[in-house]
């Protein structure tokens, strides 16, 4: 159970990271910091602060290529989360349904786009893919 326990910590962390330079920030912020805030028993605006200041010290790590420095703000939340779901089993439901909310697996990387193509094509097509390995059009 730890290693499970482990694994959505990590996946969770990264989910976190990966939302402080996208465009869901916001509510990854305020989700966040209402799962953290009911279990380490810290103030949601206590924790809201702490999620910004990350973000800025994640955003200024990746701007000058600290790759240190951002693996340590991974690493901060990730154990974070982890204490939260070690003291509390329901808390990896209420993860779970967030890294599911924001587009992540357990896995923490994005997932579950849905493209859609429309109006008519002259000449050519359209290739939609996920991995794209050897390919060549002739």
């Amino acid at each position: 159970m730890d290693a499970e326990l482990a694994a959505l910590a990590a996946a969770g962390a990264t989910a976190l990271v990966q939302a402080m330079v996208g465009d869901g920030w916001a509510a990854a912020r305020g989700r966040v910091a209402a799962l953290l805030g009911r279990r380490d028993g810290a103030d949601e605006d206590a924790v809201v602060r702490e999620l910004d200041l990350a973000r800025a010290e994640f955003t200024a790590a990746q701007d000058t290529g600290d790759g240190a420095a951002a693996d340590d703000v991974r690493a901060e939340w990730r154990a974070r989360m982890r204490r939260a779901l070690r003291a509390d089993p329901e808390a990896a439901a209420e993860l779970r349904a967030l890294l599911e909310e924001l587009g992540y697996g357990d896995d923490g990387r994005g997932g579950g786009a849905r493209n859609t193509v429309s109006g008519g094509v002259q000449y050519g097509g359209v290739v939609q893919a996920h991995t794209v390995g050897d390919v060549h059009l002739g």
